[in-house]
């Protein structure tokens, strides 16, 4: 390793924090390839398979999750965030010493926090969604800097002079996809018909039953089935139940083309083909949203955490750029009321785009890569190299933020 600085990261549990985290790595090696980047995570969580894919090191820790309700789990919370953050010290201190951390929410970012802030090295919080999460709440106490998606985060956040907008990091290409000049190859590698307007409608890796529900039982209400088409992905335990609803709905002979999947691992290829989506409103979901310039139809995930993900799709209703169902009002006719006027009506689907697109922060992930490095090395004399033409393979992205109040502006 060269001596100009080692960067400790952790975000893990489910894709919404670790693929922040990743796009970020990638722009920090992609800007400074002096600099080496390693991540911190648990054996339990989705970061230990995706961040070793990515190519990145990844050191495991015996971090558990918050409990809300009062158990004997619960009571041991504080013993076994004290063991983790020894472990994440450990990991801080070397050798070498880590010039910075970041973190990017869940259970596993706690223990480096405290361990950045026992250990006095510089600490950036990122927050994905419109609530902030209790992790990142607790670090941004101590934190030299905070980058956060949504500008209303700032005042939940409080420490509004150490804010800045960076928006949310975009899995690895999306934020260079020209969904037009890709339309032709998503049609062809979903086998749908490219003279159609084409419906997504996912609800992440594990489905969401009542999107499933009212997209299938929404197959008879559309007012122009010969020109729509419907990608589907229902989520690999959902998906045997929806694909025999499916066929029992299309038995009758109707002319609406769906393809059914239990997963697509090419999102830009979904997003290519999409004219509209109806998904769930995660953040990393409503930024890829907003970079695609994509209307869409919200169903925030009830059970959410501080109900984030209806504020989340609230940020984009109030701009124009989505329709917002609430869980409990999701059935088929909804859909079809919320979806089939973006669909139909080139108006009002050119307006949604536009304002979708008016919400993108491209450059995200170089953003706040330049944040991290700021706080690492400021007033240190080992600033790293800018620019640098190593990308060491790994996936990434990258993005840029605009000032809100009293917060600070992030230059692309």
């Amino acid at each position: 390793m060269t001596n100009a600085g080692r960067i400790l990261i952790a975000g893990g549990g489910t894709g919404g924090h670790v693929v922040p985290a990743l796009a970020t790595a990638a722009a920090l090696a992609e800007l400074y390839p002096q600099v080496e980047v390693e991540f911190v995570g648990t054996a339990r969580g989705l970061e230990s398979r995706l961040v070793p894919e990515a190519g990145w090191p990844l050191h495991l820790i015996s971090a558990a999750p918050f409990q809300r309700r009062l158990s004997l789990s619960a009571l041991r919370a504080p013993l076994a965030l004290a063991f983790a953050a020894r472990d994440a010290l450990r990991l801080v201190k070397g050798p070498p010493r880590a010039a910075a951390a970041a973190v990017f929410g869940g259970y596993v970012s706690a223990p480096l926090a405290v361990a950045a802030g026992l250990a006095r090295i510089p600490l950036v919080v990122h927050e994905q969604n419109a609530i902030p999460g209790l992790a990142n709440r607790l670090a941004a106490r101590w934190a030299q800097a905070i980058a956060v998606s949504f500008p209303d985060s700032a005042a939940r956040l409080g420490h509004v002079d150490r804010v800045t907008v960076t928006g949310n990091p975009v899995r690895p290409g999306l934020a260079e996809l020209d969904a037009g000049a890709r339309r032709s190859e998503a049609m062809a590698a979903f086998d749908l018909d490219p003279g159609r307007r084409t419906l997504l409608v996912f609800g992440g890796s594990q489905g969401a039953r009542r999107i499933n529900s009212a997209a299938v039982g929404a197959a008879p209400l559309w007012s122009e089935p010969r020109g729509l088409q419907v990608l589907h992905a229902t989520g690999r335990a959902e998906h045997a139940g929806a694909q025999a609803a499916w066929d029992a709905q299309l038995a009758s002979g109707s002319p609406l083309i769906v393809r059914c999947e239990p997963y697509v691992e090419r999102m830009d290829l979904a997003y290519a083909a999409a004219d509209v989506a109806v998904c769930r409103s995660g953040a990393s979901t409503t930024a890829e949203l907003t970079m695609m310039g994509l209307p869409s139809v919200l169903v925030p995930y009830p059970h959410a955490t501080a109900d984030h993900q209806m504020a989340n799709a609230r940020a984009l209703a109030e701009s124009g750029a989505a329709t917002v169902i609430p869980d409990a009002d999701l059935d088929s006719a909804a859909l079809v009321a919320a979806a089939e006027r973006l669909l139909l009506d080139d108006s009002a689907h050119a307006s949604a785009a536009a304002a979708a697109r008016a919400l993108a922060r491209p450059h995200a992930a170089a953003a706040l890569a330049r944040l991290i490095a700021d706080a690492a090395f400021a007033g240190s004399g080992r600033a790293p190299g800018r620019l640098g033409s190593r990308n060491r393979n790994r996936g990434g992205g990258a993005s840029s933020g605009e000032a809100a109040g009293n917060q600070t502006e992030a230059q692309p």
